[in-house]
């Protein structure tokens, strides 16, 4: 008999917890699983769900926001109850703060006999007031309790959440948010100067790129400010900011509007890896993380990787080598490493094989659906 997992997330938003969700889904062995996704509507990855092989079952949650809305969260609580109790799933997977504290509830209700929760980063973090950072970890440290499995992206993740004593039933463990290890490693300099080409950049042209959205937590202001100095320094560089916000695009114009000339804003891109192909380096100003998968890519890719110090960002740049990690919200420090970089082509080119061999198997994208597909094993043995 198949087993029946249910993928649940919040929204389909542009990230690497989504677009992972999708692949795994989309992946699963069908002639072993009987693979459900759900999810709430009205987000920019939406139309992929109808790119999923026919057997992946799909459910929209209309109540299901990202927003904490009281009264909206309570109907998506029920409509999850009614749909899990519907189904009757063997394994719950949760995916995203708001999807993983509901649908944990409602699984636990419905009586679904595997709740598992991926962590691709706490929703508490110590940038928050301590009273909401206190109230959010006490949150995940009572639901935990009904969890049968908590699996996280990051080893960094894994020990924050056991320095809040949030423990499931089995002891934690780390499953890598994958990337396409053999799509990337395609990806040569025909590629490189193509793309080039389409964003109007000279070859001999120095780039820095990023990718992600407008929110506090990818802190933007201090990529469009590094973008700034070098404009103001006369630096010859260009920076392409691939992202955005899904929403009132006032937010977009509010954030940009003192946007240096040296910037490119490109928001959501399908080709964001070719885009980071497309650079000299790669910087990241995410105060908070659980393991970005632009980062993963960009190293694979041979693009050196600066950034702060996040999260998991700590175990896969080795500082010095493959990139460089400034402490978390320290522009001065983020500054110097990216101009040091962007002034010496030597440690550029010294770091690129470093990054390479960096990212290693653990980081395979069908490594991480098929360590997914041994733990449902495991865990459903007894139902």
């Amino acid at each position: 008999m198949k087993i029946r997992v249910v993928h649940l997330i919040t929204k389909l938003e542009f990230g690497g917890a989504q677009q992972n969700t999708l692949y795994t889904v989309g992946h699963l062995d069908p002639e072993r699983f009987e693979v459900h996704l759900a999810c709430g509507p009205g987000a920019y990855l939406d139309s992929q769900v109808m790119e999923l092989p026919r057997h992946v079952q799909t459910q929209w949650l209309r109540f299901l926001k990202r927003e904490v809305r009281p009264w909206w969260d309570f109907l998506g609580f029920i409509e999850l109850y009614f749909y899990l109790k519907r189904i009757k799933p063997d394994v719950i997977h949760t995916h995203s703060s708001k999807a993983g504290i509901l649908g944990r509830w409602a699984a636990w209700l419905a009586g679904v006999p595997v709740i598992i929760h991926c962590v691709h980063g706490f929703g508490f973090h110590d940038f928050q007031n301590p009273a909401v950072r206190g109230a959010l970890a006490w949150i995940e440290r009572i639901t935990a309790r009904i969890t049968t499995q908590l699996v996280y992206v990051s080893q960094t993740n894994l020990q924050y959440g056991a320095k809040w004593r949030i423990a499931a039933e089995k002891p934690a463990m780390v499953i890598r948010s994958g990337v396409d290890l053999a799509a990337l490693d395609k990806l040569g300099e025909n590629e490189w100067l193509q793309k080039r080409r389409e964003l109007g950049i000279a070859p001999t042209e120095m780039v820095i790129a990023t990718v992600g959205n407008l929110k506090p937590q990818k802190n933007p202001g201090h990529f469009i400010r590094l973008a700034q100095i070098c404009w103001e320094q006369k630096i010859q560089a260009r920076f392409l900011f691939v992202g955005g916000w899904e929403g009132d695009k006032a937010r977009e114009q509010q954030i940009l509007k003192n946007a240096p000339p040296n910037l490119k804003y490109l928001g959501w891109r399908q080709d964001a890896a070719k885009i980071i192909k497309a650079g000299n380096l790669f910087v990241l100003t995410s105060l908070w993380e659980g393991l970005p998968r632009s980062a993963v890519e960009a190293l694979r890719l041979g693009v050196p990787v600066v950034a702060y110090a996040s999260d998991g960002l700590n175990e896969i740049i080795e500082d010095g080598k493959n990139g460089f990690l400034a402490p978390q919200g320290n522009f001065e420090a983020l500054s110097q490493q990216v101009l040091r970089l962007l002034k010496s082509p030597a440690m550029r080119d010294s770091m690129t094989l470093a990054a390479r061999r960096s990212i290693g198997p653990e980081f395979d994208i069908n490594n991480m659906v098929r360590r997914q597909e041994e733990l449902y094993r495991q865990l459903t043995v007894r139902v």
